[in-house]
């Protein structure tokens, strides 16, 4: 792993960037999970919560997209690779369980779980795809 000083300019900005969107996205959950917002649930200002929710996760994908393109063309490939193969990979486990739910009586599990699991997928597979071939 390199420190600060040794990522490149493209690292520091990503990292500054996530950090960005993870600090409001934390706050948000937050006051959320300790009550902050029950008065509204069900209500249409639960509409505005979701998209307060949602907004940072849109910055975390613009994030890796600015990354990719502010990186060298071996990183770019590399990346993109690792991104593609864990949105797969996220989408056929999301449709398993999804047809589990339908055909298999398996517990629901909310929608907004794919974006967790799209990165855990893009932690699995990054050791495993370090070369853009």
């Amino acid at each position: 792993m390199t420190t600060w000083s040794q990522g490149t300019e493209a690292d520091r900005k990503y990292v500054i960037r996530t950090m960005a969107f993870t600090i409001p996205y934390v706050a948000v959950n937050m006051a959320a999970i300790f009550g902050a917002f029950d008065e509204i649930i069900g209500k249409p200002a639960a509409w505005g919560l979701a998209a307060a929710v949602a907004a940072p996760v849109v910055g975390w994908i613009w994030s890796i997209l600015i990354l990719m393109r502010d990186s060298d063309e071996f990183m770019r490939a590399v990346l993109a690779k690792r991104f593609i193969v864990s949105a797969g990979a996220a989408m056929a486990i999301a449709s398993f369980w999804g047809f589990a739910e339908s055909y298999a009586n398996a517990p629901h599990l909310p929608n907004w779980l794919i974006f967790p699991l799209f990165w855990a997928c893009f932690g699995i597979v990054t050791p495993f795809i370090r070369t853009s071939h």
